[in-house]
């Protein structure tokens, strides 16, 4: 037989007027009222932590890989094709490391890091072959533009494939000159222009469209590349737009 405790007694002894549900109906909303907040902290918590892989996952590893292949293109004096390797391969890394950490409670560790790296390197390698081939008729001013996209230096493509993740809206309305494109504008020509190919065999610029845009978006346009690494130009007028160069090897 069960024994009866002291409490159990004084329950069963309790007067009508003592006795009261609503006390326990005020415990409960009174227990929900307090888990209410803490669910919304763990909302919060988990969307800032989505936030932070969005920014991660799709701005900070194009950032990496273009500032790095400015650095050693321009610091380090490396060719275009040996910086913008080094550019992919940081890009690579960070990419397998934050793969890796994500899935770090998988038990086969080398089986996963050797997938991390073969995944990224294809989606990365991918990438990087369709930016520096292909211009989307979206992004360029004219055809003429996108005819002479390959003449342009291999990091300033790349970059240009990068920023359209960001900004779709992106138009390159001018990328080589010569002296003449100079006179039939009215203007004196440039002798040190990076819109003429350089020694390297590439061109050295780009202008971007800032025509029709906010200029909160034009002015993060321009710091952003900047932080890159490129020279940047706002050329404010009837011909308002954005000159964005890379600059020769010290």
């Amino acid at each position: 037989m069960q024994k009866v405790s002291q409490n159990d007694i004084e329950w069963l002894l309790q007067s009508k007027d003592e006795f009261n549900p609503s006390r326990l109906s005020a415990s409960s909303n009174s227990k929900s009222r307090t888990a209410s907040p803490q669910k919304r902290r763990s909302i919060g918590y988990y969307l800032s932590g989505f936030l932070f892989m969005a920014v991660s996952l799709v701005i900070l590893p194009f950032f990496i890989l273009i500032r790095t292949a400015v650095y050693l293109n321009i610091s380090e004096q490396w060719n275009a094709w040996g910086a913008l390797l080094g550019g992919t391969g940081a890009c690579i890394v960070f990419l397998s490391l934050l793969f890796f950490f994500v899935f770090r409670k998988v038990k086969n560790k080398k089986m996963m890091a050797k997938l991390s790296v073969s995944a990224v390197s294809m989606l990365v390698g991918g990438f990087i072959i369709y930016g520096l081939l292909y211009l989307n008729s979206v992004n360029a001013k004219s055809d003429e533009i996108r005819e002479v996209y390959r003449s342009l230096h291999p990091i300033l493509r790349v970059a240009v494939t990068s920023t359209t993740l960001a900004d779709n809206e992106l138009v390159i309305t001018d990328i080589s000159r010569t002296q003449d494109d100079y006179i039939a504008m009215g203007l004196t020509p440039r002798q040190s222009s990076m819109h003429y190919v350089q020694p390297t065999g590439f061109v050295h610029a780009i202008d971007l469209r800032t025509i029709g845009h906010s200029e909160l978006r034009n002015i993060s346009l321009e710091w952003g590349l900047k932080l890159m690494g490129f020279q940047t130009i706002r050329h404010v007028g009837t011909a308002d737009h954005l000159h964005v160069a890379l600059p020769l090897s010290n």
